[in-house]
């Protein structure tokens, strides 16, 4: 169902010993599951707090629970901690939580929105950017609106063709061309000034 490594199991009895309860488990449950604005969260839990619907997952000196509505949703899910200078950074992998991409039958606008909802825009939120669909031509050119920090960003092309084109052109192949709309000169909070640094996507 799901697999917890022996390193976030050790960050999560932290988490609770500092608690102070003894009683406190771990609970884990997706929000708007199946669609693209998916996301999966963790809050503690004591026994009487739960329903009896949830799942429990045997851990190493504490109990953690999947929420029983979202458990078909975290199959194959991992759950994994990884230190860092600065503490660490807990990573939850779970590919199935926002359902598949829609088949061909959906339609090209609605197949590319999907993409940029549930893959491009959750990469680039950390630049604080968005991109927005503006139009899909019948002969499969895409364009897009760049937002936030990716407006006016020195490093906006180098994300359009190297990170959310190639991304788009993979999981939709009828595209034939990802054109960017965006009047970058009035970008009012570019993430890079110059084109220097990363891009978005990377």
């Amino acid at each position: 169902m799901i697999d917890i490594s022996e390193r976030a199991q050790h960050h999560f009895r932290r988490l609770l010993a500092q608690q102070g309860n003894e009683d406190f488990g771990i609970l884990l449950r997706v929000t708007s599951p199946g669609t693209a604005a998916a996301n999966c969260g963790l809050e503690f839990c004591e026994p009487g707090e739960l329903d009896g619907s949830e799942w429990l997952v045997e851990c190493d000196g504490f109990n953690f629970y999947l929420d029983g509505d979202s458990a078909p949703w975290l199959e194959g899910a991992s759950i994994d901690y990884e230190p860092n200078k600065t503490g660490g950074q807990l990573n939850i992998r779970a590919p199935r939580i926002k359902g598949e991409l829609p088949g061909a039958e959906a339609g090209l606008v609605e197949r590319v929105r999907y993409v940029l909802e549930a893959e491009v825009n959750p990469r680039i939120a950390a630049h604080g950017g968005r991109i927005s669909l503006l139009e899909v031509s019948a002969d499969g050119v895409v364009v897009l609106q760049f937002g936030g920090g990716c407006h006016g960003c020195g490093m906006a092309d180098v994300t359009l063709k190297h990170g959310v084109e190639k991304t788009l052109r993979e999981r939709v192949p009828e595209i034939t061309e990802v054109r960017d709309a965006t009047d970058h000169s009035r970008g009012s909070n570019p993430y890079y000034s110059k084109p220097e640094g990363r891009s978005a996507m990377g």
